[in-house]
């Protein structure tokens, strides 16, 4: 929407994912790899999505990688999601997002000892080998929607923690437990609601502006995904 004005709160309020690959790293391993489609998740900047062939997010990147007619994938920046997209030759790089990485088998072990009752929902930014435990996997929206739907009445929830507290809002005749009290992003919790407070009332935060050629090279991806998702 270039022509409304998009303001950042909180400037410092950034994704620790999205700084793991920048365009000089993408371009060199375009270069490296060539002939892959470039597959990018939506937590990167916008100068990567501008070398990027498509992006997806957690919802919407197994249909979208499934629909694309290209085989050899290289898949950016979150190796986790990455792996647990099927079906297609999937290149990873080394990267993932630091809240959940930090959930760990044992967390299960735990949270499961202590809930023996209730169903695991995670996200597939976790590691692999916490994903396979899981009752259901899924995206922040596809953990809500499932928890929703189902006839079960506790849940243990690995996602951001915050997801807990809506979820027991929402459904208050049900459970839901934190599969780790670790996984909290701190980079979300930086922007407070005296932030967007001062944004909308006095004007502070940051403006963000992208040079016309920067919008146009990065919405090829962004149009790939609408068309492909």
């Amino acid at each position: 929407s270039p022509e409304k004005t998009v303001y950042l709160p909180e400037p410092d309020a950034g994704c620790p994912m999205a700084d793991q690959i920048d365009y000089d790293l993408l371009a060199a391993l375009r270069e490296k790899n060539p002939g892959y489609t470039v597959v990018a998740y939506v937590n990167t900047t916008t100068e990567v999505k501008t070398l990027s062939d498509v992006c997806v997010t957690s919802s919407s990147a197994v249909k979208i990688v499934k629909n694309m007619p290209e085989k050899d994938i290289l898949f950016i920046p979150d190796c986790n999601l990455g792996s647990w997209v099927p079906e297609k030759n999937i290149k990873l790089v080394s990267g993932g997002c630091p809240t959940h990485v930090r959930v760990t088998v044992k967390d299960v072990e735990k949270a499961k000892t202590a809930h023996p009752n209730a169903l695991l929902l995670v996200h597939p930014e976790c590691l692999k080998e916490v994903t396979e435990l899981a009752d259901y996997a899924g995206s922040t929206t596809g953990i809500m929607d499932y928890a929703a739907k189902s006839d079960a009445k506790e849940f243990i929830i690995g996602t951001e923690n915050s997801i807990v507290s809506h979820l027991q809002l929402a459904h208050p005749e049900k459970r839901f437990y934190a599969l780790s009290k670790d996984c909290v992003c701190h980079n979300m919790k930086m922007t407070t609601l005296g932030d967007v407070y001062n944004c909308v009332v006095n004007g502070e935060g940051e403006s963000i502006t992208l040079t016309e050629e920067t919008m146009q090279k990065a919405r090829k991806s962004i149009d790939a995904m609408l068309r492909l998702g």
